[in-house]
């Protein structure tokens, strides 16, 4: 404080990077980062740092009516209610005040909390404001002289190593003439990038698939980035979510509802190509199922956790950088071994590493018990299919049960709690049990495409069904768009009617879509989704679906300051888009298809070896 009265430069830049009382409180300009690159700069001659710290704090709802119309202006209309103790790193504490503090960086967070605490108490004294605040250990920075930790230098050598390997085959690719190893080819990138450009179609294609998954992959992206663009500092931030009240920021609320035909579509390829196996052979390879789908799955899968884990929170930093991605690390180097086992879906959002991927611990789950299933259909078609639509509608009233008795949420409405939406994920949304449904519809779509055989549509039949897939895609869709209104108070019955039956009439939209394409009764809607160029999403699908949360998270921990809040400059960022794809493309390239190329040829070296034995018997 006395080298500050004297104007020396390190203390200035101390002072002048700490956050101060803005103007726009009432429009929700409540987060003050501060300037984190001129606090981290601060150093006197003697040798003090500078620390900047972020405090959250949080005024509880006072109890002058007067005042609690200003708090709720300020605190933008609880879109979103939370609690310090309320874990930050994927779902963003929107009660929480972030206030950026510049200190010696010889002060603990404890330090620092301590002398916030007088402050608050002074504002505080005479009014009817309640305050509490919170300094992490975490959430305080210097600027950062450390060594690369040897696990980041061991990611870092692998990933290199697989490079080099990759340049190698691509070298060799080119030069060699004659018989080429097929092993090393299997890396070469030109030839991988000329098989991800390739339009082709594989024998027994379903084409109407690559556009539903691109339609719902488009519309689960923006719902993400909606997420992750709550957690930035906005000077308009109450307009804002004035703005999102709307009936079309149904648009990011669904969320829930563009992962259930990704689950449909897995079980009608899975049903669709074992009962093909079963009416050829018989019977079903299922170990050579199960090591086939992992074998697809986990090395790009791998690849992301190492690279999120250890190589990712050394790229950059920023005020938010150690919640967001640093602490993210962190859970990912404890629980990493339960995403490869495909459990983590079982273990609650709280403490899962990617948690975006809870989907590929419900999709495995399904998938492993699927054989018995899809065998009950083959071999006694209709006690089968008795069976599953009983398991079908167990999964529907389980649904609608634990949604009415929790109080969850699948939409999320106006003043859901970082509570409810947790629950919601632990209890319902990533238990494989509560989304059996469409899985099992997907089945039946597997079945019907199977044995459909010569049965055609009639002009009558098309036009009834075609009507009735645009009216149970818009109630799904549209029907709870009243829930997104500002004085919405939460009724548990509609969150339940909407979490049993939502997913039923989205996905049964898409089934309907699919047989009506298959059966070549293709109009405007069916052209567009069967179109070819819809098959180069589904090559990239799987890294898009991976790369998006780091992606949106890096440039959530890199922010500085606060913006105004633009629904297309921020939803729609097309930059950040871009960088997504051209991860994914990359991720695409030189980690999924030479591991897809190797179980290509390890499946045919298998068959290969079974027909010898065959022979030879």
């Amino acid at each position: 404080m006395s080298e500050l009265r004297l104007l020396k430069m390190w203390a200035l830049k101390m002072y002048d990077s700490t956050a101060k009382l803005p103007s726009g409180i009432l429009n929700g300009n409540v987060n003050q980062l501060g300037d984190f690159d001129m606090c981290l700069s601060a150093l006197s001659e003697d040798g003090v740092q500078g620390q900047y710290c972020l405090a959250a704090i949080e005024v509880q709802t006072p109890h002058s009516p007067h005042l609690a119309a200003l708090h709720k202006l300020a605190h933008s209309h609880y879109h979103f209610r939370s609690r310090l103790e309320d874990p930050g790193h994927r779902v963003p504490r929107f009660s929480s005040i972030n206030w950026a503090l510049c200190v010696p960086s010889s002060c603990s967070a404890n330090d620092v909390s301590i002398g916030l605490r007088p402050i608050l108490e002074a504002i505080s004294n005479d009014t009817s404001l309640e305050f509490r605040h919170q300094v992490s250990p975490l959430m305080c920075q210097v600027r950062n002289r450390a060594s690369l930790p040897w696990s980041t230098l061991l990611t870092l050598a692998l990933f290199a190593g697989l490079f080099l390997l990759e340049m190698f085959a691509s070298i060799y690719d080119n030069v060699a003439v004659g018989d080429k190893n097929k092993w090393l080819t299997s890396f070469s990138l030109p030839r991988n990038a000329c098989s991800l450009l390739g339009a082709g179609r594989a024998a027994g294609d379903i084409p109407a698939i690559h556009g539903i998954r691109m339609f719902n992959a488009l519309l689960l992206l923006t719902a993400h980035k909606s997420m992750a663009v709550l957690f930035l500092p906005f000077a308009n931030r109450t307009e804002a979510i004035e703005y999102l009240g709307r009936p079309y920021s149904v648009l990011g609320r669904a969320a829930s509802l563009y992962t259930d035909p990704f689950i449909m579509i897995s079980g009608l390829l899975t049903a669709h190509s074992l009962l093909g196996k079963l009416e050829r052979n018989g019977r079903i390879n299922v170990i050579q199922e199960y090591v086939s789908r992992l074998y697809r799955i986990v090395p790009t899968f791998a690849a992301l956790i190492a690279f999120c884990t250890f190589v990712l929170p050394w790229l950059n930093g920023g005020p938010l950088w150690n919640q967001v991605v640093t602490h993210h690390s962190d859970i990912c180097k404890q629980y990493w071994w339960r995403n490869l086992l495909f459990i983590h879906n079982y273990f609650g959002f709280k403490d899962m590493c990617l948690t975006h991927t809870h989907h590929l611990g419900i999709d495995t789950q399904l998938f492993l018990i699927s054989p018995l299933w899809v065998y009950g259909l083959w071999r006694w078609p209709k006690r089968g299919a008795v069976a599953l639509g009983l398991l079908a509608s167990l999964s529907t009233a389980a649904r609608y049960y634990v949604t009415f008795s929790r109080s969850l949420s699948n939409y999320v409405h106006f003043g859901t709690s970082v509570q409810q939406l947790f629950a919601t994920a632990d209890f319902m949304y990533i238990l494989p049990p509560h989304r059996a449904t469409v899985y099992i519809m997907g089945i039946f779509m597997g079945a019907l495409l199977r044995r459909a055989g010569n049965f055609e549509l009639s002009t009558v039949q098309i036009r009834l069904g075609n009507a009735l897939a645009v009216c149970s895609l818009l109630v799904a869709y549209l029907g709870p768009s009243f829930m997104s209104n500002l004085d919405y108070v939460y009724n548990p019955h509609h969150a339940a009617l909407y979490a049993a039956f939502s997913p039923i009439l989205w996905v049964g939209s898409f089934c309907w879509l699919i047989y009506s394409s298959q059966k070549g009764h293709n109009g405007f809607i069916g052209r567009l989704f069967a179109h070819p160029v819809n098959a180069l999403w589904t090559k990239i699908s799987y890294t898009v679906y991976l790369t998006q949360f780091p992606v949106f998270f890096y440039n959530v921990g890199v922010t500085r300051t606060s913006r105004e809040f633009g629904f297309f400059t921020q939803i729609f960022n097309l930059q950040e888009y871009a960088w997504i794809g051209a991860l994914s493309v990359l991720m695409t390239l030189c980690v999924e298809m030479p591991f897809q190329n190797l179980r290509t040829l390890m499946v045919k070296r298998s068959a290969h070896g079974a027909q010898v034995v065959k022979k030879t018997s």
